[in-house]
């Protein structure tokens, strides 16, 4: 299959939507061809978080899967810039570079929603959703504009109304993991991690989420997803990659991926409960 061209990734849902909302004054992340680890190791003192870690990930939707203490959240918090790795590298399309801090990730082309739901309570949806775009203060776009994209983005996201008006304290907790979904989609980025992101929200809302990130990354994003659910894991994923005791064990490709490999490789002693 070809490359996703720069017009191939302006036609994800997400795309067409901030484009039409926003008047096309939100530009899309520099597209991304490789982001990769290699040899990556994190130690808290004597405590080894992750081990020799070397994994490149390619557009589509590639998911770390492991048993609590397994490594991939610190993966993820390497790769968004939260904590620095102890050794290893990491390149981007190739070049290496420094992750430095979460601003600089999300100046390279990176949004990062964690399981934790990170929201200014006492400001507006819409000022959640364009929260930290262009400062504090300083914004993108007009608030007509910002509000209309913070409407549309949402109603593709979300089963019912999110109202931009709204103080994102008063949502009930699903509808807050939502407007931090749309929050990191609105940036139009070319690498979206997600971190058990959907943990919130019930089936039907987790559906719809799930059909935008599959539109989103069909169309050249790369997409790193941390899910504990067999059923997200074998819908969503192009590749899996197991950790298990800080350790990266295997990486399978979808045709590959069934329960039982997967419990097999995170969770050996548990392979005769699965049928």
């Amino acid at each position: 299959m070809p490359e996703p061209t720069q017009t191939d990734r302006a036609t994800s849902r997400v795309h067409q939507t901030m484009a039409a909302a926003a008047r096309g004054r939100v530009r899309p992340a520099p597209p991304v061809e490789t982001l990769a680890l290699d040899g990556i190791a994190k130690r808290y003192g004597e405590t080894v978080a992750l081990a020799g870690a070397s994994l490149t990930f390619t557009p589509g939707i590639h998911t770390i899967l492991g048993e609590n203490g397994s490594g991939k959240s610190t993966m993820l918090k390497i790769l968004s810039g939260v904590v620095d790795p102890s050794e290893g590298r990491l390149l981007l399309g190739g070049r290496e570079f420094t992750a430095g801090s979460p601003r600089e990730m999300r100046d390279r082309g990176l949004s990062t929603v964690f399981q934790e739901v990170l929201i200014a309570p006492h400001r507006s949806v819409a000022d959640n959703v364009f929260l930290g775009t262009d400062g504090f203060l300083r914004r993108t776009l007009a608030r007509a504009e910002a509000w209309e994209a913070a409407r549309a983005l949402l109603g593709l996201l979300a089963r019912f109304p999110i109202d931009p008006d709204a103080l994102a304290g008063t949502l009930p907790l699903a509808s807050q993991q939502i407007v931090v979904i749309a929050r990191a989609l609105a940036r139009l980025p070319s690498i979206l991690l997600l971190d058990e992101a959907t943990a919130a929200l019930d089936y039907a809302d987790r559906d719809r989420v799930f059909e935008v990130v599959e539109d989103y990354a069909r169309h050249g994003a790369l997409v790193i997803f941390i899910s504990h659910r067999m059923e997200e894991v074998k819908r969503l994923s192009d590749r899996v990659t197991v950790l298990r005791s800080g350790r990266l064990v295997e990486t399978l490709a979808r045709g590959e991926v069934t329960s039982r490999r997967l419990l097999d490789l995170m969770a050996p002693e548990a392979r005769l409960h699965v049928a």
